[in-house]
């Protein structure tokens, strides 16, 4: 769905579908998604450019492309990233356009069992928890519900990294939408393989617990992290459902 609403080619009938009742729902979730990714991408390129050379990536976007991998090397060809998702559908693109790429790797692991994330051989052998590494969770913390601890695997996925390290996170939120919608929105993903929980300012705000916001920007809707021109005063540009920032850990 996610790859559909960015204009991409790598998905299926019953995606298009319910990507399609979604923007009924929501007419700005496609530009909400091309703003959510470029934010992933500024944000991987100020990573980079403060000097850390190991990201890992859980919920990736991949098959869309450019990727993390893509962004992070036109700064710095050595960075080494390792992607994770829960998906095997992930896996077999992952492999394709990984294959040979001494450093880049694939975990098919569950967020949501971060001590199997963290131990993954892929995930051991390509990174040093010793030095900074960047945590990019992005969009993908509301397709984890209440009753899964969303806040207790953030701290349990960034416990082990070194000072220093970055968490680079996005998340939707209900706080710019009319709730009716939001509950009809949550139905359509009901029907898919992820249930959606949409999240408070605050709440958002929380994951960044251990870490100091880069501010500016800090906390803030995705055409307003560092934008490299002038943001247009557009009411729908202000009106986007999502938060992102970057945390730096103490």
């Amino acid at each position: 769905m996610y790859d559909y609403y960015l204009g991409g080619q790598d998905n299926y009938e019953v995606d298009r579908a319910a990507a399609e009742r979604v923007i009924e729902l929501l007419p700005d979730i496609r530009l909400a998604a091309r703003e959510n990714r470029s934010f992933m991408h500024r944000a991987t390129q100020a990573i980079a450019r403060r000097g850390i050379r190991q990201i890992i990536d859980v919920g990736t976007g991949i098959p869309t492309s450019p990727n993390t991998h893509e962004i992070a090397r036109a700064i710095d060809p050595e960075v080494r990233v390792a992607y994770v998702d829960n998906d095997p559908i992930v896996s077999t693109y992952a492999g394709a356009k990984l294959v040979n790429d001494g450093n880049a790797a694939f975990a098919l692991a569950d967020l949501r069992d971060p001590k199997a994330v963290i131990e993954h051989p892929a995930i051991a052998d390509l990174i040093d928890f010793e030095q900074p590494v960047a945590l990019l969770l992005v969009a993908i913390l509301h397709f984890i519900d209440d009753s899964a601890d969303p806040k207790g695997l953030v701290q349990a996925l960034t416990e082990p990294l070194a000072p220093g390290s970055c968490l680079v996170l996005s998340h939707g939120t209900r706080d710019l939408h009319p709730p009716e919608r939001l509950a009809a929105v949550g139905e359509v993903y009901r029907g898919s393989t992820s249930t959606l929980t949409l999240r408070s300012r605050a709440e958002i705000l929380s994951f960044f617990d251990g870490f100091d916001l880069i501010d500016p920007p800090g906390l803030v809707q995705p055409p307003f992290w560092a934008p490299e021109a002038p943001v247009p005063d557009d009411p729908m540009l202000r009106g986007l459902g999502f938060y992102c920032a970057v945390g730096v850990k103490r």
